[in-house]
């Protein structure tokens, strides 16, 4: 069976201008996956329009109201630099209806594992609040569905972006349900990612931050990466895996500093499917978050895929 690959050209609907977090992004990977071939050998996705129930179930109605409400008016910014246009609410539905896609053809059986490339990203959105170029969680909505409709109570988030996942990390910080696990850029934004926050009540032990310097070098991070990885199955052993998969630690991004490349992608995509095939019969959710140079992007994506799709 192939990996599984969601994708909408309605994801390229959700305007924002002249800024980093733009319909090019998707435009780019899909342009070189073209080029590449890969794209042919992936099972398309149709992703489904979830209903407002589903956001309900991680987010509270007042932030929904909130974004409605932007859109109806046209759009304009919900803080400094997260912004929608008129038709971002109903994206953001189709956006997070992708990963349920994904989940359901992964647990059917349709395929062994999926990447859904939606936009807006998700994983800075809260409870309350959506921020940091995400209206609402794709990932949280993800794991949520996982828990409602298939009972898994053993699910890993690996969130390699660049930024920490403030929203995720919240919205299951006292669930034992949810192991996250983060590596970004320490003492950036949002400001949280601590080694200190290992999650709170039940969920005590369940979230794994590991902040890293300005500067660390792929050799390095890839390091840390399989300690952290190590620590967490000490503990947890996992029945699906979600990957919040941003690729702007990249060391061609403009927005980050650390220094990784598409081949380390690549490997951390290895390192995380061996840990699936192991505990989860390889079932693999990832689910795009950042990565703001085009080209390193693409490249990411492909490196990343390449893996998933290997047998």
């Amino acid at each position: 069976m192939a990996t599984g690959l969601v994708y909408h050209r309605l994801y390229l609907e959700h305007q924002t201008g002249n800024h980093p977090e733009n319909p090019g992004r998707l435009q780019a990977i899909i342009s070189h996956l073209q080029t590449t071939g890969l794209l042919d050998t992936l099972v398309r996705l149709e992703p489904m329009t979830i209903s407002e129930d589903y956001l309900l179930t991680v987010h509270r109605p007042e932030m929904l109201e909130r974004v409605k409400e932007a859109c109806a008016t046209g759009g304009g910014h919900l803080d400094f630099d997260t912004y929608v246009s008129g038709d971002s609410f109903r994206v953001a539905l189709l956006a997070a209806g992708g990963v349920i896609r994904a989940i359901d053809s992964v647990m059917a059986g349709e395929v062994p594992n999926a990447m859904a490339l939606v936009r807006p990203p998700g994983h800075h959105a809260t409870r309350s609040r959506s921020m940091g170029f995400c209206l609402f969680n794709n990932v949280a909505v993800g794991a949520r569905h996982l828990i409602d409709a298939y009972g898994r109570r053993k699910i890993l988030c690996v969130d390699w972006d660049l930024h920490h996942g403030n929203g995720t990390q919240e919205i299951f910080y006292d669930s034992p349900a949810v192991f996250y696990l983060s590596l970004h850029q320490g003492n950036f934004y949002p400001g949280t990612g601590w080694t200190g926050e290992k999650g709170e009540g039940e969920g005590v032990g369940y979230t794994l931050n590991c902040p890293l310097e300005a500067g660390t070098t792929e050799a390095e991070y890839l390091v840390r990466f399989q300690e952290a990885l190590d620590t967490a199955l000490r503990s947890f052993t996992p029945d699906f895996v979600l990957i919040s998969a941003g690729f702007d630690a990249h060391r061609d991004d403009p927005l980050g500093e650390l220094m990784l490349t598409e081949s380390g992608y690549g490997e951390m995509t290895r390192i995380v499917k061996v840990i699936a095939e192991t505990h989860c019969s390889g079932r693999i959710v990832s689910v795009l978050e950042g990565g703001y140079h085009p080209n390193a992007l693409a490249r990411s994506v492909e490196a990343h895929l390449a893996v998933l799709a290997s047998r």
